[in-house]
């Protein structure tokens, strides 16, 4: 039996994280970030989509595909343990793996029949690099994908990052309230890596095409300044 088949690309994410820092670290965290899925031509048939809009969540099967490597490491630092202390592979999330898939959870929250690009998912929620290549959509099936008791194994005792995220009135009155909304979801997941936590470092994140920096100091992500992203 062949070890290997053919895995095709069906669509792309559209979103507003043009590089990986501020992404968020896992799916559903950021519920505000919003996202469209785009299908390759062959896909488009609507068919295809016939009852997906009975359902509230969709899993996406997708390539990391800016960590593509030749050669893969059975262990990997985990940024939430601090970036030193090694673990399994296979018992994380890392996108360093043999084969570089991601699986992730969103909401669905239209369906879009367009002339021009056929049938367009909007969903929110995503934790995906614009332009990410999707290999599978499936529905996720509360009665079979939700397990209330389940072990969360060493991610139990992570503590959750929380910051305060302090935005002056000088940069609000410039922005329109839903990406000022998204930017601080964002910030307040805290995306730094564990290690790093040096009050005079500025932070840069690229969203929305717009490049927000930032400085946390105890707890506290100051934004100094958002604007357009240098093309």
């Amino acid at each position: 039996m062949e070890n290997f088949f053919k895995i095709e690309k069906i669509a792309e994410i559209r979103c507003g994280f043009s590089s990986k820092f501020g992404i968020p670290r896992q799916s559903g965290l950021c519920g505000s970030l919003s996202a469209q899925i785009i299908f390759e031509p062959k896909f488009r048939n609507p068919d295809a989509f016939r009852d997906l809009d009975g359902f509230s969540h969709i899993w996406l099967i997708w390539q990391f595909s800016e960590a593509v490597r030749e050669e893969w490491s059975p262990t990997v630092r985990p940024p939430r343990l601090g970036g030193n202390k090694r673990t399994g592979v296979f018992a994380t999330r890392s996108p360093f793996r043999p084969n570089p898939l991601g699986l992730s959870c969103v909401k669905l929250e239209k369906i879009e029949f367009t002339e021009s690009l056929g049938p367009v998912l909007h969903i929110s929620g995503a934790d995906l690099l614009d332009g990410t290549p999707i290999y599978d959509i499936k529905p996720y099936i509360p009665y079979a994908d939700c397990i209330p008791d389940a072990n969360g194994g060493f991610t139990g005792s992570v503590e959750k990052p929380t910051l305060k995220v302090d935005i002056g009135a000088d940069i609000v009155s410039r922005f329109e309230d839903n990406f000022l909304k998204c930017v601080k979801e964002i910030i307040e997941q805290d995306p730094r890596p564990a290690y790093q936590d040096n009050p005079d470092r500025v932070y840069k994140m690229n969203y929305d095409n717009r490049l927000i920096t930032f400085t946390v100091d105890n707890k506290t992500a100051t934004v100094l300044s958002i604007c357009e992203e240098e093309k």
